[in-house]
C-alpha cells in the first residue's frame, strides 16, 4: 500500500516509478492483521512507525538516497550500521536487495553506458566488480572522477561541456579541430556537426583528436592514423576535417580513449583495454605490424575490470578495479623506469605494479606523463616514478625512480587531483592550492620565478612549490590540465600550454599560444603568457 507521500512523489520521481511496494491488502480478510502486516513490512527498525517515520515510507528513503548521489562507501556504511538499510527492502522486481543496493543500482541506471546494457551484461559486470551494485557504481565513478573535460594537446585544445557539446581551438593544419577545414582558430568554436550527439570524453594527440559519445561510439578527425607523432607516414596520411565514426570499434562500447606518442588505446564499459598500432615485438600486448591499426584486446587483463587508462609517449598505465582497493598495471617502453617495476626493461604484456602494496598506498588516480608517471592515493599522498629530468618527480633531485616513490615534499598536503606533462607535474590540494615541480622550459609551470632569472639559471623546480600565479586569482582550482606530449616531436605547434579548471566552472590558460591554443589571440610578437588568462567558455 502506497502512502500519500509516496503518491505525491511518484509523479516526479523516476526511482519510484521503477520500484514500488506491492499492495498485499487483498490477501487478508481481516483489517487488523492487514494493519499489523503493513507495520512489520515497512518498519525495519526496533521502533514504531511513529518513532521512525521514514521507515514507514522506504520509497521516500530510496528516492533521497538516489537523488543525493551518495558515495558507495557511505551507502555501505549505512548498510553496515543500521537495520533499516541492511534488510531486504521488498521492492519489485529486486525484492531481496537492500535500500543502499537499490540506490546504487538506480544511480548506475542514470548512466547511459549502464542503461543500454542487457540485464545479463549488467549481472556479468556486477560479478566482475565483486558481486554488489555498490561496487559497480564505484567502478563507474572512478573513471568519471579521473576523466578531464579539458584537454591541452600539442598545439590545439578541446573542451567538452557538461551538456556534451564540444569546442575546439588552436592549430588545425590536419583538420584536428573537426570544423571542416584546416584553418587555425584563436577562439573556442563549437563543432556543429556533432549536434544531437552527447560527447563525454576527448583525447588529443599530434594533429589528431578522438571523441567518445555517451552511446559508446568513437569519432576521430585530423591525421588519419592511430599511430601518433612518430608515424613514418605521418606527412602522407589522409586528413579528416569533420568527426568520423571509427568503424573498427563499432562492436565495442567505448567509454574512454587516449592517444600516446606511438599508439592509441580505448577502454570498453566492461573494463577491457584495446590498443592500436605499435604492436611489433609485443610492445603493447600484441605482435602485429606497426602499420596495423585494428584494435587489439589486451587479453591478459580480460578478467580484470580496468576503470581508467592513461597514455604516455610510449607506454600505457591502467587503473584496475578491485573491491578491496585499486591496482595499477603498466605495459610498453620501460626506459627511465616509468613502468614502475624496479627496472628499465620493456614489458610487452601488462604487469601489476607491486610497489604500491609495499607502501600501503591505495591508488585512486593515475597520470602517465610523457616520460614519467604519478599516482594519487586515497589518503591524499602522491607517488611519482620514471625519468627525473629537471626535477619533475619532486624528490629534490633529477634521478630516475624505477618504482613509485612517495613525494615527501607534499607530506602536509592532502592532494585531490594530479596531472603530468613533459617533465612537469601538477598537484591540486583539497583547499584549491596548486603545487608543481619540473621544468619551466615547457612554459606550463605558470612561471613560478622571474623570467630573466629562469633564462640564466635554468627553470628547474625539483621539489613541489605553490603556483603563485594561480593562487593570486583567489579562485579554488579543481583541475590542472597540461600539454602531455613531446615538444621536440611537436615544436611546429608552438610551446606547450596548460589549463586550470576552477571549481566554479571557469577556465583559465597560460603557456604557449601562437597557434590559438589558449583560446585567445595574442598580441603581435607574443608567443607565450605567464599570467593565467580567462578562456571565453563555460564548462557547465
Amino acid at each position: 500500500m502506497q502512502c500519500p507521500m509516496d503518491a505525491a512523489a511518484s509523479g516526479t520521481s523516476p526511482v519510484m516509478q521503477c520500484h514500488s511496494i506491492p499492495d498485499e491488502s487483498t490477501s487478508h480478510s481481516s483489517p487488523l492483521p492487514t494493519v499489523l502486516e503493513r507495520s512489520q513490512r515497512h518498519c525495519y527498525g526496533d521502533g514504531t512507525p511513529g518513532e521512525f517515520p521514514l521507515a514507514v515510507s522506504p520509497s521516500i528513503v530510496l528516492h533521497v538516497l538516489s537523488a543525493c548521489d551518495l558515495d558507495p562507501k557511505d551507502l555501505a556504511a549505512l548498510e553496515a550500521t543500521c537495520t533499516l538499510f541492511s534488510k531486504p527492502a521488498n521492492f519489485a522486481p529486486y525484492f531481496a536487495l537492500s535500500l543502499p543496493e537499490l540506490a546504487s543500482f538506480d544511480m548506475c541506471q542514470k548512466r547511459t553506458m549502464f542503461k543500454l546494457m542487457t540485464q545479463e551484461e549488467k549481472e556479468c559486470l556486477k560479478q566482475q566488480c565483486g558481486g554488489s551494485w555498490k561496487h559497480v557504481l564505484r567502478y563507474i565513478l572512478v573513471r568519471e572522477k579521473n576523466v578531464s573535460r579539458v584537454i591541452a594537446g600539442p598545439g590545439h585544445s578541446i573542451v567538452v561541456t557538461t551538456s556534451g557539446d564540444v569546442y575546439s581551438f588552436g592549430a588545425n593544419c590536419s583538420g584536428q579541430l573537426g570544423l571542416g577545414d584546416s584553418e587555425d582558430r584563436f577562439k573556442p568554436c563549437l563543432i556543429r556537426s556533432l549536434q544531437g550527439i552527447r560527447i563525454t570524453q576527448a583525447a588529443v594527440g599530434s594533429r589528431q583528436t578522438m571523441l567518445v559519445s555517451d552511446t559508446g561510439r568513437v569519432y576521430a578527425f585530423g591525421k588519419d592514423s592511430f599511430r601518433g607523432a612518430e608515424s613514418v607516414e605521418a606527412a602522407h596520411t589522409n586528413q579528416i576535417t569533420t568527426p568520423k565514426v571509427v568503424e573498427s570499434l563499432k562492436g565495442v562500447f567505448v567509454v574512454q580513449a587516449v592517444i600516446g606518442g606511438y599508439f592509441s588505446a580505448v577502454l570498453s564499459r566492461e573494463g577491457r583495454v584495446y590498443t592500436f598500432s605499435w604492436g611489433k615485438s609485443e610492445r603493447l600486448g600484441h605482435n602485429s605490424e606497426p602499420s596495423d591499426v585494428e584494435p587489439r584486446l589486451l587479453s591478459e587483463l580480460e578478467d580484470v575490470p580496468v576503470a581508467y587508462i592513461s597514455a604516455g609517449n610510449c607506454y600505457l598505465l591502467m587503473l584496475a578495479y578491485q573491491p578491496n582497493g585499486m591496482s595499477v598495471y603498466s605495459v610498453g617502453c620501460g626506459l627511465g623506469g616509468k613502468l614502475g617495476h624496479g627496472c628499465k626493461n620493456n614489458k610487452g604484456m601488462p604487469k601489476l605494479i607491486e610497489q604500491f602494496r609495499s607502501l600501503s598506498f591505495n591508488p585512486v588516480s593515475i597520470a602517465a606523463g610523457t616520460w614519467h608517471a604519478a599516482a594519487l592515493g586515497a589518503d591524499g599522498r602522491v607517488c611519482t616514478w620514471g625519468w627525473g629530468h629537471t626535477g619533475c618527480l619532486g624528490h629534490g633531485d633529477e634521478e630516475y625512480k624505477a618504482v613509485p616513490t612517495v613525494v615527501e615534499g607534499l607530506r602536509n598536503v592532502k592532494a585531490v587531483h594530479l596531472s603530468t606533462g613533459e617533465y612537469t607535474t601538477f598537484v591540486v590540494a583539497d583547499n584549491g592550492d596548486v603545487y608543481s615541480c619540473g621544468s619551466g622550459e615547457s612554459l606550463n609551470l605558470a612561471f613560478q620565478g622571474d623570467d630573466e632569472a629562469e633564462e640564466e639559471e635554468g627553470p628547474d623546480f625539483s621539489t613541489p612549490s605553490i603556483v603563485e600565479s594561480l593562487k593570486a586569482l583567489n579562485k579554488k582550482v579543481a583541475q590542472v590540465c597540461p600539454t602531455n606530449a613531446s615538444y621536440w616531436l611537436n615544436s611546429e605547434m608552438g610551446h606547450p600550454h596548460t589549463f586550470a579548471v576552477m571549481e566554479s566552472g571557469e577556465l583559465c590558460a597560460f603557456g604557449g599560444g601562437t597557434r590559438g591554443q589558449l583560446g585567445v589571440k595574442l598580441l603581435e610578437g607574443v608567443e607565450k603568457v605567464s599570467v593565467p588568462m580567462h578562456v571565453p567558455i563555460e564548462l557547465s
